[in-house]
């Protein structure tokens, strides 16, 4: 099956062509309908077979066609990717900014180990989609500079990992912070 029977807009399409994909994974082509139908998804592959591409091109999509609510503040993240390393957090925002570079979405990265200034400023401007790894994103919202309460999409990239580092507090307290009512996407 070619992407273009995935469903996927033709922004997307464009962007999975210049990166010179014809034919989606089995991980995308299974995954990817069910999101964009807007279900839960717990799905589990190996490294390489394309899960970054598998969550990232239905979540851009589904934000796109929802346009912002106006009940939410217009700096207010509506999808957040939780990444255990700011090494995969920042593969994942790669990834977005390819995929999205035909779409009016804005993205960022928030990790530690690095000066979180920057990170704030951006946070302040406004994001659609925000990639963070658990413990600097509850750095920002201890800090009050990220709003977490309009998410409509929660991803846990490498969710097993997490829980094997020992994140399994921090994911509550994000958890915590988020609406009750959100599409919740689990890939490891």
């Amino acid at each position: 099956m070619p992407f273009n029977k995935l469903g996927l807009m033709a922004e997307l399409q464009r962007a999975v062509s210049a990166q010179g994909y014809e034919r989606p994974t089995p991980i995308q082509e299974q995954g990817i309908p069910l999101i964009l139908k807007g279900r839960d998804v717990l799905a589990g592959a190996q490294t390489g077979t394309g899960k970054t591409a598998a969550f990232t091109l239905p979540m851009l999509q589904l934000l796109t066609r929802r346009g912002h609510p106006k009940t939410c503040a217009d700096n207010a993240p509506r999808a957040l990717v939780l990444a255990p390393t700011r090494e995969l957090a920042a593969q994942v925002g790669e990834s977005v900014a390819t995929y999205g570079a035909h779409l009016p979405l804005k993205s960022t990265v928030v990790f530690g180990g690095v000066n979180i200034n920057p990170q704030k400023d951006a946070l302040r401007r406004g994001v659609d989609i925000l990639v963070a790894s658990p413990g600097r994103l509850l750095d920002h919202a201890g800090q009050r500079t990220v709003d977490l309460s309009a998410v409509e999409i929660l991803v846990l990239d490498e969710a097993d990992r997490m829980l094997d580092m020992g994140f399994i507090h921090d994911i509550r307290k994000v958890l915590a912070l988020l609406p009750r009512r959100r599409q919740n996407l689990l890939f490891s």
